[in-house]
């Protein structure tokens, strides 16, 4: 029996406990009984639910579901440990800013050069992403009389780019993972200037918007960890002896600043400067320090086999992380709004699926694949993105509420999409198999 097949079994027992003591707790109305049945019930399923080959991809839904679950159980327990609160703006930074490097090692400098070979399709991908999802969270906060804060959230969420999550349902899809792949990189890089520009213009009457602020913001939640995983794709592939001693030259240097910082050097230089001064000053280390670690990354990389491995299990963590932080800071918000900002998201999510796949195909003529792409890039955000900005805000318990809802609703409905495709196509691949038996064993004997 392997490791996997332990885990597995071990988090089957844990939800069939969890069940039982959820029930009985209900029955005899305990919630020190039911409260934390439900979470050994999830969490325990989610664990475990890698014992039937048909649930796999469904795993990391059903993790995100297990930390929202835990989230309103318990939600000062988990937020608040020995009188620190792991929602602090810092703690957020740089737990997106993992996750965006993680998720930015997906990418590579090939990504990018690939657009060139279908720039119109990239172009409809991300224009579809940028139009729909805000023009549609504008809608929703129409119809929807929510709190001001909470109707910024879902502005905030819409103008976001793709996530980590849209690459993954489009390769379960078998659909255009390359245009995926593609879209993801531009749309990212797009959102320093798009997310900003259009919270700025849909959310500044209802609450006070810092634009370039917010660009910043951006800048170190997103280019930043992104730019250091393509550098680090840049001494791997690309660089010769000069390229990576230039790299080693400038990661030195910001080293050197770094430590002068801490050493000093902030208050010195920056210490009575203007709060604009001190906004750029912080981007520039984080600039040097994208620059160090990007370095220190590719050295890793190269000696310790398995770190590539832990880079998606990072992404997925992280946001999970931000599912369940931002669900239990807002928890009290949630329970206010809770059913109908749920329906309303849901409403984002697939509106964005619906109107990105019709208008992919219908309007702009792609193929069946590339427009199921297009679909997952629209309708799926990049909620940790959305949860590092609210946390900037200082409002996580409000403006994050949107994005804390949006993702796990997002992942669910996505992976039965996703699945839904997958079997249609694989049906309709033995329909013609049936119908028309000579011709796969031709093609068989010409792969031959």
């Amino acid at each position: 029996m392997t490791m996997t097949t332990v885990i597995h079994k071990t988090g089957l027992g844990v939800s069939v406990a969890g069940a039982a003591l959820a029930i009985i707790g209900a029955l005899i109305q305990s919630a020190s009984l039911w409260q934390p049945g439900l979470v050994m019930f999830t969490a325990g399923f989610a664990a475990g639910a890698g014992y039937w080959p048909g649930l796999r991809s469904y795993q990391f839904t059903l993790w995100i579901i297990a930390g929202f679950v835990a989230a309103m159980t318990w939600s000062t327990d988990l937020i608040v440990w020995g009188g620190f609160n792991i929602t602090h703006k810092w703690i957020v930074f740089l737990v997106i800013q993992a996750t965006m490097f993680s998720m930015g090692t997906k990418l590579t400098i090939q990504d990018f050069i690939d657009v060139a070979k279908m720039p119109w399709a990239v172009f409809i991908g991300t224009f579809c992403h940028f139009v729909i999802m805000p023009l549609l969270g504008l809608t929703i906060t129409l119809v929807f009389n929510f709190p001001p804060e909470v109707a910024v959230g879902i502005l905030l969420i819409g103008a976001c780019p793709s996530g980590l999550s849209s690459t993954v349902m489009v390769y379960i899809a078998n659909a255009n993972l390359a245009l995926a792949v593609s879209i993801a990189a531009v749309s990212t890089l797009a959102a320093t200037v798009m997310t900003p520009l259009w919270v700025n213009l849909l959310a500044g009457s209802m609450i006070d918007i810092q634009l370039t602020a917010m660009v910043m913001d951006v800048v170190k939640i997103v280019l930043i960890p992104i730019g250091a995983a393509i550098l680090h794709d840049y001494l791997k592939t690309y660089a010769g002896l000069r390229g990576r001693r230039v790299v080693q030259v400038l990661a030195g240097i910001g080293a050197l600043w770094l430590l002068y910082m801490i050493a000093g050097g902030w208050d010195a230089l920056f210490g009575h400067a203007s709060a604009e001064a001190q906004m750029y000053a912080v981007v520039l280390n984080f600039v040097a320090g994208g620059l160090v670690w990007a370095l220190f990354y590719n050295w890793l990389y190269g000696r310790v086999a398995g770190v590539k491995k832990v880079m998606p299990t990072i992404s997925m963590m992280g946001i999970i992380f931000f599912t369940t932080t931002a669900a239990a800071a807002g928890r009290d918000n949630l329970v206010q709004v809770g059913f109908l900002l749920c329906f309303a998201m849901l409403m984002h999510n697939l509106g964005g699926f619906l109107i990105g796949y019709l208008m992919s195909r219908w309007i702009f003529r792609m193929d069946v694949q590339s427009a199921r792409t297009v679909a997952f890039e629209v309708g799926l955000q990049n909620g940790g993105m959305a949860s590092g900005l609210a946390a900037a805000m200082g409002k996580l318990a409000t403006v994050g509420l949107a994005s804390a809802v949006m993702t796990p609703l997002g992942n669910v409905s996505g992976s039965l999409l996703a699945n839904y495709w997958r079997k249609k196509d694989a049906r309709q691949a033995q329909a013609a198999a049936a119908k028309d038996p000579v011709q796969p064993a031709c093609e068989n004997l010409s792969k031959g």
